[in-house]
């Protein structure tokens, strides 16, 4: 991946539009990126992230944090683009944050949503091709094309130094927090919380079922009843291993009782059942000898009211058969029937006809009136070629009206562009006087922003001026009492100095000794020494004297220079602003401003200007074309025009002898065609008149003799003797109900039993009922108790049935328990034989950490002459805790192994910095080998010495094989000497701006 330009506009703290060239910088291999602090170093590489992922980095994206840049206009949008070759295709990704802009009606403003754009640059064309404007559909191009999060991102291209040298010093908890972003080892710890929740659940399993084997046994206990003996069994708690067993066992017990129960229940049953099966029979006896008594008197009273009725079923018989043979009339009556109505309705339609008819047609028959129908048939073929000839003619008629618009379109279109180009040259000549005043302001806009420059920098020099003429005299003042001060301490220690010397004997004195030497006249015995007289000086108030002269000396000097220093600053401002007063200056200053805002604002119309121009010229040439176009079209209408009048005559001629009286062709056909149909339909009427005349008369005949051969004299007899549905199912129900009555009375009559029953004793079935109430009593009893027995002995079989199934279901679960046990404790590192108390995600972490060591240890031998080596440690923190994410330097001076944190300043920025170069090899490898040809390091050179400074460098410059650049972000000044190529950040009132520098000329 290979950054090749970045704009910027109105991001963080750019106001304006500034752009950075990476393909210049990268030139030289190594690039200085220096500024002053909070000039913006760090949001260009803040707009390099934000344009690729959307976001700046994680540690500078806090909440409610703006992208927007407070010294940007209120029209300018914030706005980001980045040009970069990734994947071997040539992107360019613009991104426009959510940002308030002006209404466009009215005042206030309004909240304009994010926007995103990519595009790819075609070789082949070399033009630019739109690919996306969605945040999603590019955010996963560029991920899938950069093969990085990014926070990964962030952490191997914007390789920040503070980081990794936390990262050296970190414990194990934190070093394992920034891997785990880096090489996303989420699934690992996803599987430890999976094993750690399928303990859980398998732990529960196991419990369940231990609960469940319980309430089994419980509920055999409650279903035993008498026969559950000892209860509970030994080990009825969840968890023993003998459970399940002790629970079977007991059940087998349970369910031996319960059977001899049954077995007793049974035999009580079978004594109740042979009492109730007598008892019944008694009863069954009683009942039918009962019931034959009573059948028998019931027969006898039927029989009677059967001879009552004779007279009665006689006379219904007679009925239908009379009604039976007028039904042989049915057919040919109804047929008479339907053939009268058609007649008639026959008759209405003809008599509909005969109205209509013309009166030389009045009282003719069929044949006349088809003779007529085909008469007018052949006069209608007649007109077929005069339809089509009235067609053309009317196509004619359009037409010509089509050429009439046509004309009428073309004249306008001739005469407004005729008034058109009469004021081209107007417009023309507008368009480049709009052009020439756009490229004059460009020029007077340039000429004014070299005019503005100076005298900002005059006003500047002159409020300098005016406010250091105020210090001046200030310091002065300052000056005039530091001397002052200063004389007065020196004749103050001048004074004692001179009092010390008067009583310097007294001084002496104090110090003899008898015996011992004078340091003056070397006497040993000392009989009048001198005493101190009054307002004695000793040494100590002589020498406070003496600081207290020097301090004050030292004051005067530090006002003299201030005063000089503020003069010689006061004659360089005046230098610079010359004799003009700060109010004029600003006057001046302003007035540059407004005009060269006027002139940016008119040479900003350059483009438009252009376009108008441009749009005038295609419109003349379009105009002039119409006008070309529309007259060749009027001369050829002309000659179609013509010919067309000419047809359109001779049709005429021939229609008018077509049509007659008649208004067009097709109206004298119509009415034919009327004529023709009416005609068709009368002869079809006078026909069917007479057809249903003939089937009238046919159905009567047919209708007399069905009625004489039912038997009837006239075909009234007989109609008046039919019978409808009803009454004919009545009587033929009545006969047949008495003659089934008088059959089953002559069957009951000859019954032997119920006549041999009406001889013996009336029954008594009360007596033989209670007495099989009573024995169905007892055996309801004895039923219940074996129910009881039965329903004990199949719930103890069931549910000994159960309790087998889950024991056997709890031998896999238990197992399963064990081995997922076993797993998780190993993952979690709480496992017996883990001894380095080491999680799954720490091991991988770990595999991780000594690739990253390895790699970095080729650059960091580099750095450090040879020296130190890093190296991975999975020993435990203290011994107690987790073990996996040690970091170790190996001193081959000392050849001792020593923690990270032990390192000094110096040796902990070489050491991260070949960790971070190291990590970004690492991850860089894991995401697909992706190529990254650019990278940036972020401070921290200043802790450096020469020597190491110089390795740094050249293991830097070694990454510009393969044509690799390495940016650099520091505020060392010795490095602006070292590296040619630098971007500068110049922080200025009204927002930063950037500025290439090559060799310490500006770029």
């Amino acid at each position: 991946m290979r950054l090749h330009s970045l704009r910027i506009t109105a991001f963080g703290p750019f106001g304006s539009t500034q752009e950075v060239d990476f393909d210049a910088l990268s030139a030289a291999g190594i690039f200085l990126l220096h500024g002053p602090t909070g000039a913006g170093k760090t949001s260009v590489l803040d707009a390099v992230c934000y344009a690729l992922y959307g976001a700046v980095p994680g540690a500078r994206q806090t909440p409610g944090a703006g992208l927007r840049s407070d010294h940007a206009p209120v029209g300018e949008p914030t706005e980001v683009s980045l040009e970069l070759t990734i994947g071997g295709r040539r992107l360019e990704i613009t991104r426009l944050p959510a940002q308030p802009r002006p209404k466009k009606r009215g005042t206030g403003l309004v909240m304009e949503k994010a926007q995103s754009r990519l595009r790819e640059y075609d070789p082949r064309s070399g033009d630019w091709r739109a690919l996306s404007r969605s945040h999603q559909e590019i955010g996963e191009e560029i991920t899938q094309l950069v093969g990085m999060s990014r926070e990964q991102f962030c952490q191997v291209v914007l390789l920040p130094q503070g980081d990794f040298a936390r990262f050296l010093r970190a414990d194990a908890e934190a070093r394992g927090k920034l891997l785990g972003r880096l090489f996303d080892t989420r699934r690992f710890a996803a599987v430890e919380e999976r094993l750690a929740v399928l303990r859980r659940a398998a732990e529960a399993q196991v419990l369940a079922g231990d609960e469940r084997l319980l309430t089994l046994a419980h509920r055999m206990a409650e279903a035993a009843g008498p026969a559950a003996g000892d209860w509970p069994p030994p080990g009825d708690r969840p968890g023993e291993p003998g459970l399940a067993e002790s629970v079977l066992v007991w059940a087998a017990v349970a369910r031996s009782g319960a059977r001899e129960r049954l077995d007793i229940a049974r035999s009580a049953v079978s004594a109740a059942e042979n009492r109730q099966a007598a008892a019944r029979l008694a009863l069954e006896a009683e009942r039918e000898l009962a019931r034959l008594q009573e059948r028998f008197e019931q027969t006898r009273r039927r029989a009677e009211a059967l001879a009552g009725c004779r007279t009665e079923r006689e006379a219904a018989r007679d009925r239908l058969d009379r009604a039976r043979r007028a039904e042989r009339i049915a057919d040919p009556l109804a047929q008479r029937d339907g053939a009268a109505e058609h007649h008639r309705a026959a008759a209405r339609a003809w008599e509909a006809f005969t109205q209509r008819l013309p009166d030389e047609l009045a009282g003719a028959g069929a044949e006349q009136l088809s003779a007529h129908e085909r008469k007018l048939r052949q006069e209608l073929g007649g007109l077929e070629a005069a339809r089509r000839a009235e067609r053309r003619s009317a196509d004619i008629t359009a037409e010509r009206a089509g050429l009439d618009r046509q004309a009428r379109a073309d004249d306008e279109l001739i005469q407004e562009s005729a008034g058109w180009l009469a004021g081209w040259e107007a417009v023309s000549r507008r368009c480049q006087d709009r052009i020439d005043a756009a490229q004059e302001a460009a020029t007077r806009a340039e000429q004014l922003a070299g005019q503005l420059e100076p005298a900002r920098l005059r006003l500047e020099a002159a409020r300098t001026r005016d406010r250091l003429t105020d210090e001046s005299a200030a310091a002065g003042r300052r000056l005039d009492a530091a001397r002052e001060h200063a004389n007065a301490a020196r004749e103050t220690w001048l004074d004692l100095r001179e009092r010390r010397l008067r009583g310097i004997a007294a001084e002496l004195a104090a110090g003899l000794r008898d015996g011992e030497s004078c340091a003056v006249c070397g006497a040993t015995e000392h009989p009048m020494p001198a005493r101190a007289g009054t307002g004695h000086v000793d040494r100590a108030a002589e020498e406070a004297a003496y600081e207290t002269h020097t301090r004050a000396d030292q004051d005067r000097a530090a006002a003299e220079r201030a005063l000089g220093t503020v003069r010689e600053t006061i004659a360089e401002a005046r230098a610079g602003s010359g004799s003009a007063s700060v109010g004029e200056l600003e006057e001046l200053v302003g007035e540059l401003r407004r005009e060269h805002t006027r002139a940016h604002q008119i040479a900003a119309d350059t483009h438009a200007a252009r376009e108008a121009r441009s749009r005038a010229e295609r419109e003349h040439g379009e105009r002039i074309t119409a006008q070309q176009q529309a007259e060749r079209r009027v001369a050829a209408r002309t000659s179609r025009r013509e010919a067309l009048e000419a047809e359109q005559d001779l049709l005429e001629k021939e229609l008018a002898l077509a049509r007659g009286a008649a208004g067009s062709v097709a109206e004298h056909a119509a009415l034919l065609e009327r004529r023709v149909l009416f005609l068709d339909r009368a002869a079809e009427a006078v026909r069917a008149v007479d057809a249903t005349a003939q089937r009238l008369k046919e159905a009567d005949g047919r209708l007399a003799e069905a009625a004489f051969r039912a038997g009837f004299d006239t075909p009234q007899a007989a109609v008046a003797e039919l019978a409808d549905d009803a009454e004919h199912r009545e009587l033929q129900q009545r006969l047949d109900a008495w003659q089934a009555e008088e059959a089953a009375v002559a069957d009951r009559l000859a019954e032997q039993d119920a006549a041999d029953a009406a001889t013996r004793p009336p029954a008594a079935p009360e007596a033989a009922l209670t007495a099989l109430a009573t024995a169905e009593h007892a055996l309801r009893d004895a039923a219940s108790a074996l129910d009881a027995a039965g329903e004990r002995r199949t719930a103890l079989v069931r549910l000994s049935q159960q309790a087998s199934v889950e024991r056997d279901r709890l031998g896999p679960l238990r197992s399963e328990y064990e081995r997922v046990a076993r797993l998780a404790t190993l993952t979690a590192g709480t496992a017996a034989d883990n001894e380095r108390k080491m999680r799954l995600e720490s091991y991988v972490l770990a595999a991780r950490l000594e690739q990253v060591a390895a790699a970095a240890t080729a650059r960091l031998h580099l750095m450090s002459s040879g020296r130190y080596t890093l190296v991975h440690s999975d020993a435990r923190d203290g011994g107690r805790g987790r073990s996996g994410l040690g970091l170790h330097v190996v001193d081959s001076w000392t050849g001792r192994e020593r923690d990270t944190a032990t390192l000094s300043g110096g040796e902990t920025f070489f050491v991260s910095l070949a960790l971070a170069l190291g990590l970004a090899d690492v991850v860089t490898d894991e995401a697909g080998g992706m190529r990254l040809d650019t990278l940036f390091i972020d401070e921290g050179f200043g802790s450096l010495d020469d020597q190491t400074l110089d390795e740094v460098l050249d293991v830097l410059d070694s990454l510009r094989e393969r044509d690799r650049s390495v940016g650099i972000v520091s505020h060392v000044a010795d490095l602006r000497r070292r590296i040619p190529a630098q971007l500068e950040i110049v922080k200025e009132r009204h927002g930063s701006a950037v500025r290439h520098r090559t060799a310490g000329a500006d770029g």
